[in-house]
């Protein structure tokens, strides 16, 4: 029972550990060593503790590590800052042609300009989408 006891200590710190490094590696340890310690409350066998240590170890790692990390590496996939803006709808407050102009995007007054120069003024009151920030300008296009 003595030796479950290390193993679970071992697996709590390795796990606590693997917050400073960030790169699961301490954590497939960490949950090797808490299975192990499981293990070795039924059995008792040293011997059977240090086969399943090892074969979990190198399981999680092998297997289970490269999956954890593809999937936080990837992210949400949701867009943030400016890219959220892109298909968002507004509405015009100051006159908006090709060259000047502003409108409210989701509370917020931005610089606008339209997308083609061919686009007659949009009036304000005018309800536009978004189609691209260049810098610190929404481009614009009327809403269809």
């Amino acid at each position: 029972m003595a030796a479950a006891l290390i193993w679970l200590i071992v697996g709590i710190v390795l796990m606590i550990a693997e917050v400073l490094s960030g790169d699961f590696v301490l954590v497939m340890l960490g949950a090797a060593a808490l299975l192990t310690a499981g293990v070795d409350a039924l059995t008792g066998n040293p011997v059977i503790d240090v086969l399943v240590f090892a074969a979990s170890s190198v399981g999680l790692i092998a297997l289970a590590r490269p999956a954890l990390k593809r999937r936080f590496l990837a992210g949400s996939g949701v867009p943030t800052g400016t890219d959220a803006l892109i298909g968002a709808h507004a509405v015009v407050v100051s006159t908006v042609d090709y060259e000047t102009g502003q409108v409210k995007i989701g509370g917020e007054v931005w610089s606008a300009r339209a997308v083609h120069e061919q686009l007659p003024p949009m009036a304000p009151g005018t309800k536009v989408t978004v189609v691209e920030i260049a810098g610190a300008t929404a481009v614009v296009d009327v809403m269809s």
